[in-house]
């Protein structure tokens, strides 16, 4: 069974940084791309960042770049946003997927909240 768990959300002052991670468990991770999304109240859900299966490609939004950084570990089976110089706006709910044969799976999403 597929499984993708998101972690380390949380209230953060503007400015500051948060690592989300996204265990997987039921498919091959190494051979899958992931992806981090997020979804703002009231916003449609918006693609963050992506990297390939070994790590070689990311890309990111716009909104992220030089702040957001993502990476993967192929041993441990989990995936990462480091997320710095947050904003108000970076506030949503962050969600990691991944595709696998053209089927896509979701965890439940971890809260950020950037405030002060």
């Amino acid at each position: 069974q597929v499984r993708l768990v998101e972690s380390g959300g949380g209230l953060v002052q503007p400015g500051g940084s948060l690592r989300l991670s996204c265990a997987a468990s039921g498919f091959t991770f190494s051979n899958y791309g992931v992806s981090w999304y997020r979804q703002g109240l009231g916003k449609e859900r918006e693609l963050v960042a992506f990297i390939s299966t070994m790590g070689s490609i990311t890309n990111y939004a716009d909104s992220v770049k030089g702040r957001f950084t993502i990476s993967r570990d192929n041993v441990k089976n989990t995936a990462f946003l480091q997320m710095n110089s947050l904003k108000p706006e970076d506030t949503a709910v962050y969600y990691c997927k991944s595709r696998i044969w053209s089927n896509d799976y979701w965890g439940q999403g971890t809260q950020v909240t950037v405030s002060s």
